[in-house]
């Protein structure tokens, strides 16, 4: 058993639980795109980060990623975390800036609006739980991630209808954006 602290308070807790297992189990807010209880954490959205304090220093972790430690002390809302998850939410909003599910969660964190350039791309936030749960839950592997930076976008492997897709609607379940959609054959 691990004992830390998050936001004061004591936990008491099974090696190997994660953060921000412990933060909802205790209702404590931390704000995520990326995460899905049923699937394995990835930490893409960065919005779960919270301050850890250990053996005298200070880091921004990811809370899904993140195990508890022995003695760590956890904050979940300081200005540093304040800080950096409204920039987060403001480059995704440049992102996805007609995303009613991104701009309610947003402005739950005083977010309404972003200083960047606005972008032309879809709604996607590339979070990956699709492609996780593809790979996880359905064994296909039917959508991936395509390129890097900017151009990063997530597709069928060379862009044409995938073989392997079962139409099983896992990734359109667990999507936060709720932009896909399965269709119905005819």
């Amino acid at each position: 058993m691990i004992t830390f602290t998050i936001n004061d308070k004591e936990f008491t807790v099974d090696e190997g639980t994660t953060v921000l297992e412990v933060a909802q189990d205790a209702n404590i807010p931390i704000p995520t795109l990326c995460f899905h209880k049923e699937l394995s954490p990835y930490g893409s959205c960065r919005l779960c980060l919270v301050e850890i304090h250990r053996r005298g220093r200070v880091a921004l972790e990811p809370a899904c990623l993140y195990r508890a430690e022995e003695g760590i002390a956890v904050k979940t809302d300081t200005k540093r975390v304040q800080k950096t998850r409204k920039v987060l939410f403001e480059l995704f909003l440049a992102r996805c800036k007609d995303s009613e599910a991104l701009n309610s969660l947003a402005a739950e964190y005083g977010v309404t609006s972003t200083r960047f350039s606005l972008s032309e791309k879809d709604e996607c936030i590339l979070c990956g739980l699709c492609v996780r749960a593809c790979a996880e839950i359905s064994q296909r592997h039917a959508i991936n991630f395509y390129s890097r930076g900017s151009n990063r976008e997530i597709r069928t492997p060379y862009n044409k209808i995938s073989e392997t897709c079962i139409g099983c609607g896992a990734c359109a379940h667990v999507c936060p954006m709720k932009i896909l959609k399965i269709e119905e054959a005819d």
